[in-house]
C-alpha cells in the first residue's frame, strides 16, 4: 500500500475517532447538566432529586427494556414526573444524552 493511500487511511480514521468522541463528550455534559440531578452521576437514580421522586434506576427491568427511540422520546416529550425536554434542548444533544446514559445499561 502507498505511503499516500496509509496517510488518508490514518487521517480519516482520526478523524471518525475525534467525532466519536466529541460525541460521547457531548452526551456527558448533557447529561450531567440537565439529567444527572435526578437520573444520578451512574444513572442509578440515587440523588436526593432522584430519591424523593422515585425515579427508576437504569437497572430497572422497565428501564432496561425500552429501547434507544422510545428513551429518545420520552426525554423529548416528558414521561412520568420527568419534563419534555424537546423545547430546551436540541435533538442532537437528547441523542447523545440517551446514549450516555445507555451505556450504564449493563
Amino acid at each position: 500500500m502507498s505511503k499516500t493511500i496509509r496517510f488518508h487511511l490514518t487521517l480519516a480514521a482520526a478523524l471518525l475517532l475525534s467525532v466519536a468522541m466529541g460525541a460521547a463528550q457531548s452526551g456527558q455534559a448533557t447529561f450531567k447538566a440537565k439529567c444527572q440531578m435526578c437520573h444520578g452521576a451512574t444513572g442509578l437514580a440515587d440523588s436526593g432529586a432522584g430519591k424523593a421522586m422515585h425515579v427508576k434506576p437504569v437497572t430497572d427491568p422497565e428501564v432496561k427494556k425500552l429501547d434507544e427511540a422510545q428513551m429518545i422520546a420520552a426525554v423529548s416529550n416528558g414521561m412520568g414526573k420527568m419534563q419534555p425536554f424537546k423545547n430546551s434542548l436540541t435533538s442532537t444533544q437528547i441523542k447523545d444524552a440517551v446514549a450516555y446514559f445507555r451505556s450504564f445499561i449493563k
